[in-house]
C-alpha cells in the first residue's frame, strides 16, 4: 500500500467525509482514469475495521492501541523507534504475517512495532480495496500524529514498499502511488513485476523509491511458478474466492522478514539491469556502498533526495533465502591431455562450510582458468579453505588426476580477495584441500 497520505481537496464530486480523517473524492486521480477506471468511494472506517496491534520487547502478545488513553496503559515508549507494518494482499493461511514480522523484529531490536490490520477492508473487490487503503493511510497518519503529540517528538519518516501493486497504482499521479516524496527515505522490493495484463503480475516493475531492489530480476522468484490466470480474475483473487498462487508477490515480505535476522545475506548490487548483473558486470560491491535489502536498507546514506538507483541480488528458492556472493577464479592442474568432466568447489570458514557448488562442466584443460560467480547459502566468514572435487561423466580407464593449482576468491560485499594454492592433484571424486597461499 502507498505510504503517502491525501486529505480533502475541495472539488465538487461524489465524496465521503469521516470525522478527523478528512474527505475522499471519487474523481481523478482516484477514479475515472486509464489506470483506475472504476470510480469508488472508500468504505466507512467501521466497515474497514482497522486495528493497530502493538508489539514490544515487554509484551509477548500484541496490545491493541487507539488514539486515546489506551496508549498510556500499553508498553508503547515514545523514546524508541516506531515501525508500522501495513499489509496489502493477504495470502490465505498467512493473513497475520505482519504480526509475525513484528514478533521477529522485537526479538532483534528494542522498538515499537505496530501491525496494522484491516482484513475486512482488503478482502473485497480489488478497486474497492485500493480505495479503502486511502482511509487506512489516513488512519495511520492520524495515529502517527497522535503518537508524536503524546511523546512531544519529531519523527523522521522512512517507508518501505513490499512489491507495491501494479493495478490501480502504476503510472498514476504522485498522490496515488508510492514515490520518493512520501518519506525521507523510500526503499522498495520488487518480486512480481511481470506485466499484469499479459502475465498477471501483481507488482509493479518501475522504480519508485530512492532505492529499488530487484531480487532475482524482480519478476520470477526461485521456488515459484509463473502466475496463471486472466486479468478479469483479479477481483476473485483479491477476495480469496479463486485459487491463485501468489508465491512471487508474497516473497517480498518473506525476504524482508528474513533480512531482520540475516541482514548480510541480502546485499544489493547497483546495476543497470538484470542481464548485466547476471553477467557479472556489477560485481563486486564498489567502495563498500552496497545497501542491504530489507530491514537494514536505511543504513545506506542517500545524499541526493531525488536519487533513484536499482539494486540486484540473488536469493535461495526456499527459506533460508539469504545468499552470500563470491567470484571464484580457478586455475586447473592435471594431465597434458583433456578430459570431459565437472568441477565443484565448497568454501570453509572458521565455523561453517558451504555445500558444493558446480563451477564448470565440459572439457577439462590443464592450465586453463575457470571463472564463475556463486551464491552460497551460509555466511562462512573469512574463508580458510577451498575444497575442490572433480568428476568424470564418462568412464576413463586412464584414471587421471586433477587439482586446483590456484584459486582466487573475491567476496562480493566488500571486494575482499583471498588467494589459495593447491599442492597435489586428486583422483576422480576425491577432495583436494586448497589452503591460503603462504607469503
Amino acid at each position: 500500500s502507498p505510504c503517502s497520505l491525501w486529505l480533502h481537496n475541495s472539488i465538487k464530486s461524489a465524496e465521503v467525509c469521516f470525522n478527523d480523517l478528512g474527505c475522499f473524492s471519487d474523481l481523478p486521480p482516484w477514479g475515472g482514469t486509464g489506470q483506475r477506471p472504476a470510480s469508488m468511494l472508500p468504505w466507512h472506517p467501521d466497515e474497514i475495521g482497522t486495528r493497530f496491534l502493538l508489539f514490544t520487547t515487554k509484551n509477548r502478545y500484541y496490545q491493541e492501541i487507539r488514539t486515546d488513553q489506551t496508549i498510556q496503559a500499553s508498553n508503547y515508549n515514545g523514546m524508541r523507534m516506531t515501525r508500522f507494518i501495513i499489509p496489502g494482499y493477504l495470502l490465505k493461511g498467512d493473513e497475520d504475517w505482519p504480526q509475525e514480522m513484528c514478533k521477529t523484529m522485537v526479538k532483534k531490536e528494542n522498538v515499537n512495532c505496530i501491525a496494522v490490520e484491516w482484513k475486512s477492508g482488503v478482502k473485497t473487490l480489488y478497486a474497492q480495496a485500493a480505495n479503502n487503503a486511502r482511509v487506512v493511510a489516513a488512519q495511520v497518519a492520524s495515529m502517527i500524529t497522535f503518537l508524536m503529540v503524546s511523546a512531544a517528538l519529531l519523527i523522521t519518516f522512512l517507508c518501505l514498499g513490499l512489491d507495491p501493486a501494479e493495478p490501480y497504482f502504476q503510472d498514476t499521479d504522485a498522490l496515488v502511488q508510492l514515490d520518493t516524496s512520501d518519506a525521507t527515505f523510500v526503499d522498495v522490493i520488487h518480486t512480481d513485476g511481470r506485466a499484469f495484463n499479459s502475465n498477471l503480475g501483481l507488482g509493479m516493475l518501475q522504480s519508485v523509491g530512492h532505492i529499488d531492489f530487484y531480487p532475482n530480476g524482480g519478476v520470477l522468484m526461485p521456488g515459484c511458478s509463473a502466475n496463471t490466470g486472466r486479468p478479469t480474475d483479479l477481483d476473485a483473487i483479491w477476495e480469496g474466492t479463486k485459487k491463485f498462487d501468489a508465491c512471487n508477490h508474497v516473497r517480498a515480505y518473506q525476504y524482508y522478514s528474513e533480512s531482520i535476522t540475516n541482514p548480510q545475506g541480502f546485499v544489493g548490487y547497483p546495476c543497470h539491469d538484470q542481464d548485466s548483473f547476471a553477467a557479472g558486470k556489477c560485481f563486486p560491491c564498489a567502495n563498500n556502498k552496497c545497501p542491504l535489502m530489507g530491514h537494514n536498507a536505511d543504513k545506506l546514506l542517500v545524499t541526493d533526495g531525488s536519487l533513484k538507483t536499482k539494486y540486484f541480488l540473488n536469493t535461495g528458492s526456499s527459506t533460508t533465502y539469504a545468499r552470500y556472493s563470491y567470484r571464484v577464479t580457478l586455475t586447473l592442474d592435471g594431465p597434458n591431455w583433456s578430459n570431459q568432466g565437472y568441477i565443484f568447489v565448497a568454501l570453509t570458514g572458521p565455523k561453517e562450510s558451504t555445500k558444493e557448488h558446480q563451477l564448470y562442466r565440459g572439457k577439462l584443460v590443464t592450465g586453463r582458468t575457470y571463472e564463475v560467480l556463486i551464491d552460497v547459502e551460509v555466511d562462512v566468514g573469512n574463508v580458510r579453505e577451498v575444497k575442490f572435487r572433480w568428476d568424470n561423466y564418462i568412464l576413463n580407464p586412464l584414471k587421471p588426476k586433477y587439482g586446483a593449482s590456484k584459486v582466487e576468491l573475491q567476496r562480493g560485499k566488500d571486494s575482499k580477495i583471498d588467494v589459495f594454492c593447491g599442492t597435489e592433484n586428486v583422483v576422480e571424486n576425491a577432495i583436494q584441500s586448497v589452503l591460503l597461499c603462504q607469503a
